[in-house]
């Protein structure tokens, strides 16, 4: 029996598949040799969507404490092409909105320090936030002061007491990271000055549907992202959407600028142009998800069939990276040696 939930953005049930990929364990929580055959935990790879605001999502299996921990495995600095659009977006924000040496700059899931060390040179007051002590230990050790807790808006508080409000925050593919979404989209507005401006990155899910990127599901993402249910989440929280980009990372991505409700900041024409493509593109129709939900079976046949062939035929095939949406497209599949 499919178990009836809720969505996470409005509280309707939710009773549409976007896309059942069976059962995986977490991506990034791999097996040591010595624990190969002690087996690991399963959890449904179910993703629904809703079909009163649209936002696609994952039921919560596992706690982010449990994924997020002190022996997290990622690390955004291993990626030379992630630092170089780090470096290029902290030059752009100093130039677009005139950034001088006395403002206060964070980031949420700032990781080892990848982004908020270009701002070292400007002499800002720079404020990490990251649960992963690892990670949050390696930016202590460049210079930046890191808070080492999941964000929220009791944390959001806590940090402005401390550090003060925020100019500039930066939120890059973490949103969708949240089971709680409306209790972390609240911290923004707590941490954020009266005209300040908060950023978030993470892959658009037009280009996840049209390029059939079904491997980018995986437990640590909560919700695939669209910019129309998230303007309805931001305006619940006093929050305003007043640009957008459009971004080639992770497959396609959206920058979205937000400020709180009565700051002022106009909006952009941009805005309206990605909400025009979302709908031409079948965002807001349920036939949509339930044509992607179709498909990605095809694909599963094919590539067990492409596999099977090659083996027949004497040919190897050889795997590079171990990204964790390869464990996705593995589990699915089930392949093995």
């Amino acid at each position: 029996m499919i178990r009836i939930k809720s969505c996470r953005a409005c509280g309707a049930q939710l009773t549409h598949t976007f896309a059942n990929l069976g059962v995986a364990p977490l991506s990034n929580a791999f097996v040591s040799l010595e624990q190969a055959e002690l087996g690991e935990a399963f959890y449904p790879l179910h993703a629904y969507v809703c079909n009163y605001c649209f936002l696609v999502q994952l039921a919560e299996f596992e706690q982010p404490e449990n994924i997020f921990h002190d022996d997290y495995v990622y690390f955004s600095s291993f990626s030379q092409s992630w630092l170089n659009h780090a470096k290029n977006y902290c030059e752009a924000m100093v130039e677009r909105f005139s950034l001088r040496a006395d403002a206060h700059i964070a980031e949420v899931a700032s990781n080892d320090g990848y982004l908020l060390k270009n701002f070292l040179k400007y002499g800002m007051k720079l404020t990490g936030i990251e649960p992963s002590s690892n990670c949050a230990k390696a930016a202590i050790n460049i210079g930046i002061h890191t808070e080492i807790e999941f964000f929220n808006a009791a944390s959001a508080c806590r940090i402005r007491q401390n550090r003060g409000a925020s100019d500039l925050i930066v939120a890059n593919n973490v949103l969708a990271h949240v089971p709680d979404i409306h209790d972390f989209v609240s911290g923004f507005r707590e941490l954020m000055c009266p005209e300040g401006i908060t950023t978030f990155e993470f892959p658009h899910l037009m280009r996840l549907i049209e390029f059939n990127q079904f491997d980018t599901i995986y437990h640590e993402h909560f919700s695939y992202l669209a910019l129309g249910p998230l303007q309805e989440i931001f305006s619940r929280k006093g929050l305003r959407v007043f640009d957008v980009e459009e971004l080639t990372t992770h497959g396609g991505s959206l920058r979205v600028f937000v400020c709180n409700e009565g700051a002022a900041y106009s909006k952009c024409d941009a805005v309206e142009k990605v909400l025009t493509q979302e709908k031409e593109a079948g965002l807001y129709d349920i036939a949509t998800y339930q044509r992607f939900g179709d498909g990605i079976v095809a694909i599963k046949e094919a590539v067990i069939s492409f596999l099977i062939e090659a083996r027949r035929s004497g040919k190897s095939v050889v795997a590079y990276g171990a990204a964790a949406k390869g464990n996705t497209l593995i589990n699915y599949c089930g392949l093995g040696t």
